[in-house]
């Protein structure tokens, strides 16, 4: 165990090496000059430790997640497509409507209730169907397909928010789910808190829809129509207030692969788009088909703007005008690219973190993390004498390599970040103390300065794995089930385990064996 194969050797320099260039960027750049050297691309590590929102300053939002309004969304979309399944089956006389939790089908007299099921089952897995009475099927969504389907909303919508907060260009931001219908958004550094929640807040849910012109808003609607209202921008240009939309989606939102900011021909501010190659061609097919007609641009339930077909447009693009600023139409792309909420948002709580309170924090935290150092340095000199020098040595190094890996991995470092780091370097020792008493109970049984470090290392080394492979599952498991400030502290304490074995082992136990080689010594003081 003293003698070391050289590769060992080589190995253990290459990490302590990389450990001190990636580390040292948090000591020479500014974080500023870190921005500018990432957007440039620089070869030159420029990667800084990510600091949290309780330590830079930010937002804090925590959105709640309208579920029920996905759920009567879900069940209009099942209610039309139920009414144009049992029309294709030459059921057109049945009647369908949503009653309380389920869509309610009434069967035209004479119908195939058996039929009329296989083809309802058919639309989608995860339905029931009952029949309450005779000539009426409820159908309703199964507690499987319900729970399926909220997972896959939360993630659609963590996911959407994600994309739509990296498109203003910030960094660094914790986007969590937590329980079942809520989203825990923090975005340190972000100066502008009224913006961010007007960007993550919209649904920005896209559709194009015919309009039924000889339908007015005051007339009775039929149930495959809707009025909407139009946009705020539209109303001020002289444009109707409401327009009689059908339910029906031309093409949605989903097909659009790209969104921009551009101009019109005018010169005004505008948004042009583009679809995907089925996008296109249910757009091209429907203007092709429609030219003369009124189709309603429609995001979030309001008509945006409401042209005319002039001539079929087959190319998959178009282009969005109104009376957009300059930054509502780049608000707008971003929104598009971003994708669609699923589901409306509403905020439960917010609060602004001053970045004055995060450099508290920090300097707090230093001055705890050097006491710590020091204190520990003193009593492993103090105890072990020259071999707790070596541990203290080992120490300093095993600081660099934690903080070289948050830098690297780009781990969030919060305050309770902090102390698992101010832990991380009380529990950095508990290797080497193992070790060194080890020493002593081998030095008082006659051994040699070789033999007992030999045999320190050796005799130890299950002991060392078990007490800190206990603790890194402790840590994982915090870090797995745990929130935001629970996450930070498992974070650190569980990359402080890993570089703790690292440089309480190896690197000590170079340093000792070297220390051997040259001095040769015929007692081991400690």
């Amino acid at each position: 165990m003293v003698h070391l194969p050289r590769w060992q050797v080589i190995l253990i320099a290459l990490v302590v090496l990389a450990g001190v260039i990636y580390a040292a960027p948090n000591v020479l750049f500014s974080r500023d000059q870190a921005a500018r050297m990432a957007d440039e691309a620089s070869i030159v590590p420029h990667q800084q430790i990510s600091l949290g929102l309780d330590l830079r300053g930010g937002v804090y939002l925590l959105l709640g997640v309208d579920l029920s309004a996905l759920g009567q969304q879900d069940r209009d979309n099942l209610m039309e497509g139920i009414r144009g399944a049992l029309n294709e089956a030459g059921m057109v006389d049945s009647q369908v409507g949503v009653v309380g939790e389920a869509v309610e089908v009434t069967l035209p007299a004479g119908a195939d209730t058996g039929e009329a099921r296989r083809v309802i089952t058919g639309l989608q897995q995860g339905l029931a169907v009952e029949s309450p009475r005779d000539g009426v099927l409820r159908v309703s969504f199964t507690e499987a397909a319900l729970r399926e389907r909220t997972t896959q909303v939360m993630a659609q919508s963590v996911e959407v928010l994600r994309r739509r907060i990296d498109e203003t260009g910030t960094r660094e931001a914790s986007i969590q789910r937590q329980g079942d219908d809520r989203i825990v958004i923090q975005v340190p550094g972000f100066d502008d808190p009224e913006r961010l929640k007007q960007i993550i807040g919209k649904p920005a849910v896209m559709s194009f829809r015919f309009v039924n012109e000889n339908l007015s808003p005051n007339d009775r609607i039929p149930p495959s129509y809707v009025v909407l209202e139009a946009d705020e921008s539209e109303r001020r240009a002289g444009f109707p207030s409401h327009y009689v939309v059908s339910k029906r989606v031309m093409v949605d939102g989903d097909h659009l692969t790209d969104a921009q900011a551009s101009f019109d021909q005018n010169g005004r501010p505008a948004v042009s788009f583009s679809f995907d190659s089925l996008g296109a061609k249910r757009f091209g097919d429907a203007t092709s088909d429609n030219i003369g007609r009124i189709f309603a641009i429609i995001l979030d339930n309001k008509v945006i703007s409401a042209p005319r077909i002039q001539s079929a447009i087959t190319g998959g693009n178009g282009i969005i005008t109104g009376n957009f600023t300059v930054e509502s139409a780049q608000d707008l792309a971003l929104l598009l690219r971003a994708g669609a909420l699923p589901a409306p948002v509403t905020y439960l709580e917010e609060r602004t973190v001053g970045p004055g309170l995060g450099a508290d924090s920090i300097r707090a935290g230093e001055i705890a993390s050097v006491l710590g150092l020091v204190a520990v340095v003193v009593f492993m000199a103090g105890i072990y004498g020259l071999l707790g020098a070596i541990a203290s040595v080992a120490l300093m190094i095993n600081l660099i390599l934690l903080v070289a890996a948050l830098s690297v991995l780009q781990a969030t470092l919060t305050l309770p970040g902090i102390a698992g780091i101010v832990l991380t370097m009380g529990m950095a020792v508990d290797a080497n103390v193992l070790i060194f008493e080890r020493m002593r109970e081998e030095l008082h049984n006659g051994r040699g300065p070789v033999t007992a470090v030999d045999a320190g290392y050796r005799r130890a080394m299950a002991t060392i794995i078990d007490s800190n492979l206990t603790t890194l599952i402790a840590a994982l498991l915090l870090f797995q089930f745990g929130t935001g400030p629970i996450k930070g502290f498992a974070v650190t304490l569980s990359l402080g385990l890993i570089t703790s074995m690292f440089s309480a082992i190896m690197v000590t136990r170079l340093i000792i064996a070297v220390w051997l080689r040259r001095r040769r010594p015929q007692t081991l003081a400690i």
